[in-house]
């Protein structure tokens, strides 16, 4: 009897070996698009339905994408309208205002950041008092519904905040502006940084707490951007850290890098994760899944991903599909280290007959 979702992925982390290569994939984008389109009715995410659209396909669930609390911001003046296609965040403080903007892309339904929260050297005053003024409180409500939903479909992952390098980095400032803080005002940076621990520390611990088995670091890495210096200095202690806490709370951890692997795979996979999430292997990104293992070394790290998200789309031949899929089978029915995953995520217009299809060359060709 084939084995659920569940219990593939659950073997393949605990090191046992289940009866195939378990498959996994994020459907939020695509998701997002279909409500966007009113192919799907709004709050479709949230409801049970999205379940069953996963089980559908015979896709496992993993990344609902949600932090299970609330962050409460006290002594700051903080506003949001919208203007157009720009959601306008706007944050006062004593020591002075910041001020985000996020645009709207109808062709992509996504958003993307116009202007950083923090533009240089001079927010991080006002950046380190909005984070020293910031508590956190456990909002488990939506992890409590959600997991009996996911039943044998899946796993009930929730996120840990940032490491606040990556917060900086992926949201509030841009690597450019993030290195010109470094370089112009070092104390003052690794002094607001410090500030920032704190405050995520606080809501890291909520997670852990949490309803959910499966605790991610959503750095959303790529080592184009963040190499092994900038990693090593800024990254690395917080990692450990929330990793070693995760484990001693009896749950698995990961982290979610997937743009360029090499400057960071190896580095990432001494830290002490259970996994490393949404790797994207060659053509799309820089080393192939053949290599993983080899390039990381001794390491018990698990790898999960190996499907660009773009192959789902129809801007890739199905003949290339077809062979991409059954090559990364073959690398990982060598051994249960691998969770077949999408990396990142299906895309707007991802096919969903490809869906079905990665689950057919599970059947036909994943076993060990």
């Amino acid at each position: 009897m084939s084995l659920s979702p569940r219990e593939r992925a659950l073997a393949v982390l605990r090191g046992q070996r289940p009866d195939r290569v378990p498959w996994f994939g994020d459907l939020d984008y695509l998701a997002t698009a279909q409500i966007g389109r009113g192919q799907r009715p709004e709050g479709f995410k949230q409801s049970a339905a999205y379940l069953d659209w996963h089980r559908e396909l015979r896709l496992g669930f993993y990344l609902q994408g949600y932090f299970p609390f609330e962050t409460i911001v006290a002594d700051c003046r903080v506003t949001e309208r919208r203007e157009g296609p720009d959601r306008i965040r706007r944050i006062e403080t004593p020591h002075g205002t910041l001020q985000e903007r996020w645009t709207w892309l109808p062709e992509s339904f996504t958003e993307g950041p116009v202007e950083h929260l923090l533009k240089g050297a001079a927010d991080l005053p006002a950046y380190r008092y909005l984070h020293a003024h910031t508590r956190y409180v456990a909002d488990y409500a939506f992890g409590h519904t959600r997991g009996p939903q996911i039943g044998d479909g899946g796993l009930h992952l929730a996120y840990l905040p940032k490491s606040p390098f990556m917060q900086l980095v992926a949201l509030d400032a841009g690597i450019i502006a993030t290195v010109d803080m470094l370089e112009d005002a070092p104390e003052l940076f690794a002094d607001t940084l410090e500030v920032v621990r704190r405050s995520h520390d606080a809501a890291a611990a909520l997670a852990v707490a949490s309803p959910a088995e499966l605790l991610m670091i959503p750095e959303n890495l790529s080592s184009e951007s963040v190499g092994p210096a900038l990693f090593e200095r800024f990254m690395r202690p917080y990692q450990e850290t929330w990793t070693a806490r995760i484990r001693a709370a009896g749950k698995f951890s990961c982290m979610h890098l997937d743009g360029t692997l090499r400057g960071l795979l190896r580095q990432e996979c001494t830290v002490g994760f259970d996994f490393i999430e949404s790797l994207t292997p060659s053509p799309v990104g820089d080393l192939a899944v053949a290599d993983w293992a080899g390039f990381c070394g001794d390491t018990p790290t698990r790898f999960w991903g190996g499907i660009p998200g773009a192959y789902f789309s129809p801007t890739v031949s199905d003949a290339e599909f077809e062979r991409h899929v059954r090559a990364v089978l073959a690398v990982m029915r060598t051994e249960p280290r691998y969770v077949l995953g999408v990396a990142d995520q299906v895309p707007p217009d991802g096919l969903e007959r490809r869906l079905h299809r990665v689950a057919e060359l599970v059947e036909e060709c994943g076993a060990y």
